[in-house]
């Protein structure tokens, strides 16, 4: 049950992110509970792999590489995850930090975290 609620707490914190960002659309409710299901996949099978193959470069940069990691993957999922649509790799880096804010908020606000 609380694996469901945070999956729909994703996918209301993606529509709410889409409709605040400029460059960032989302076609509607099953296309945002698509984006979440495949991100929380990607970032519980790809994302640990690219972490551990560029710790290096995130070890100098002091993690912020990691935002890089982060704005690929929403690119990777704009590419596949129909009804998603990104308009670039900068659009990319502000929607991942604007939804990491905003579903900590809603999973603070929920008791989730």
């Amino acid at each position: 049950m609380k694996i469901l609620l945070k999956w729909l707490i994703l996918a209301l914190a993606i529509m709410l992110t889409a409709w605040a960002l400029p460059g960032v659309s989302i076609a509607g409710a099953w296309s945002a509970l698509w984006l979440a299901l495949f991100l929380s996949v990607i970032n519980i099978t790809i994302k640990p792999l690219l972490i551990v193959f560029t710790l290096p470069i995130n070890i100098l940069t002091l993690g912020l590489f990691t935002f890089i990691i982060n704005a690929l993957m929403i690119l990777l999922a704009s590419s596949i995850v129909k009804g998603f649509y990104v308009d670039g790799f900068i659009i990319a880096l502000w929607f991942s930090i604007a939804l990491s804010v905003i579903s900590y908020i809603f999973n603070k606000f929920f008791g989730l975290k």
